[in-house]
């Protein structure tokens, strides 16, 4: 068993039998707790919308935020997890062809880039261009993960060449750069910016458009809690889910 494998194994063992903010009970037959590996631009809207389950009388969750090629990793190396919900198509295939899904995943939200400064946008940065002026400190995601991938695309559509002082395992990270003054711009999903608004300014560029990135969910084929994890796919894509997601900047499919 791996080291992530074993933290995400004892967080749901703690939850389930009642440690932390978890609530128990259940409905529509599930019970216990529904471990969800999720992409870590989901923290907020998940976070909120876990809450609100288990408010509802649904199953408690627990919850594992990483970068989505790291998740889908640790679910094709047997971790103990119900749900899987990922920043891209790509990851989500790796868990779907390795034959470790139980049936088709659905996109349920999609996002896109903007690119994040510190609050007021002091260095004046209007786009993609801006980003290659000397002495300006930028931070990327690492290309294998959804925010990097994306990155990536919108840069070449922009015929943009940036070269970033750091590139983060997830879109977090890269938030966190920003956040702690040790670099000028990075690009990360509007909804992050967004549930940081009050320390970073969200700049908009056009070629964000050719980088969309559609966010699909699966229930997974070894779930420990199959009745939970299907309620709880059903609630995200619920008009409750879909209301909380919209909130938090993610758009409809």
């Amino acid at each position: 068993m791996t080291a992530a494998v074993a933290v995400v194994a004892a967080l749901a063992f703690v939850v389930g039998c009642g440690g932390g903010s978890a609530s128990g009970g259940g409905s529509a037959g599930a019970a216990g707790t529904v471990t969800v590996f999720a992409a870590a631009s989901l923290t907020e809207a998940f976070t909120r919308l876990g809450r609100d389950f288990e408010a509802s009388g649904g199953t408690a969750v627990v919850f594992n935020f990483a970068g989505s090629a790291a998740l889908a990793a640790q679910v094709n190396q047997g971790a103990p997890a119900d749900v899987f919900a990922s920043a891209a198509t790509r990851n989500m295939a790796t868990v779907t062809g390795a034959g470790n899904a139980d049936g088709d995943p659905v996109v349920f939200v999609r996002n896109q880039l903007v690119v994040a400064v510190p609050k007021g946008n002091p260095q004046g940065v209007a786009g993609l261009a801006d980003l290659t002026r000397p002495g300006l400190k930028v931070a990327l995601c690492a290309e294998q993960v959804p925010c990097g991938a994306a990155a990536r695309t919108a840069l070449d559509a922009a015929s943009v060449a940036v070269t970033p002082v750091t590139l983060e395992r997830d879109v977090r990270g890269a938030l966190s750069k920003v956040r702690l003054g040790e670099v000028d711009a990075a690009l990360v999903y509007r909804t992050d910016a967004l549930a940081a608004a009050a320390e970073v300014t969200a700049v908009e560029f056009a070629e964000s458009a050719r980088a969309v990135n559609d966010y699909p969910i699966v229930v997974l084929r070894n779930a420990p809690n199959p009745g939970g994890a299907r309620a709880f796919v059903a609630y995200v894509r619920s008009e409750r889910g879909r209301a909380v997601l919209a909130g938090a900047g993610f758009r409809a499919p």
